[in-house]
């Protein structure tokens, strides 16, 4: 039986902004629905606040107003399931992070294995990035990286000449172990992004010759990124479009 304090105590030793479900109460199946009805309640009365189906969170209060969660916490359910790792924050705020851009977005996207379709969730437009590499907690570094080439012509506030500068320095400083790691993980991505990766491999004197033969040897590749940041780029046939 459900006792509506046990679960209001319940909440209360959750951290503010923390992110909760029917799930994450230990209680018998049959009476989930009685739970459902009592955090529908629970938020109607403003001591929650709903985010999504069935998902819910303790609201932070400030002088200022109530803030919302984190962006991790609102979309931790396509982080980690069962302990494992299962997607990652890509995109416009994690490339801000890295220092390519400076854009705040209205929308997170998220790099998974599994296709989803894009979604609202707290006042954010939730979309999904296809990864075909396994995603570890060690290798989302190098994941996004990739990722900012892949997107590096719709980063916003930056143009691709602009962003490849900046990858290539982020490349630049990698430890020889995660630049090799890199090359490696590079070669489940769209071959422009591989010829991108060779390009800059190349220009750092990095070893590029999986990446080579991994290119179709007559495919060209239109890219607006200049020689003056990328002087390599020609030996992987990457031309800027006519103007």
């Amino acid at each position: 039986m459900i006792i509506s304090n046990d679960i209001k105590n319940i909440i209360q030793s959750f951290p503010e902004g923390r992110v909760f479900s029917i799930s994450d109460f230990a209680i018998d199946p049959q009476y989930d629905m009685a739970l459902a009805k009592l955090l529908s309640r629970m938020s109607a009365k403003g001591e929650i606040k709903k985010i999504a189906k069935g998902k819910y969170y303790k609201p932070q209060r400030t002088p200022l107003g109530t803030l919302s969660p984190v962006t991790a916490e609102l979309v931790k359910d396509f982080l980690e399931k069962d302990g494992k790792m299962t997607g990652y924050i890509t995109g416009t705020q994690a490339f801000s992070a890295m220092g390519i851009g400076s854009q705040i977005s209205g929308s997170i996207l998220i790099g998974t294995n599994k296709y989803r379709r894009a979604l609202d969730r707290g006042g954010y437009t939730v979309r999904f990035l296809k990864q075909e590499n396994e995603i570890t907690e060690e290798n989302i570094e190098l994941l996004r990286i990739l990722d900012a080439i892949r997107l590096i012509r719709e980063i916003p506030s930056v143009s691709p000449n602009e962003a490849c500068a900046s990858i290539i320095e982020i490349i630049r400083v990698l430890d020889p172990q995660k630049q090799q790691e890199l090359g490696t993980l590079a070669l489940a991505y769209t071959n422009y992004v591989r010829a991108i990766v060779g390009a800059i491999f190349e220009m750092l004197g990095l070893q590029a010759t999986d990446l080579r033969n991994s290119l179709n040897g007559v495919s060209s590749y239109k890219l607006p990124i200049s020689a003056n940041v990328l002087p390599t780029k020609d030996n992987w046939r990457i031309y800027e479009p006519a103007r």
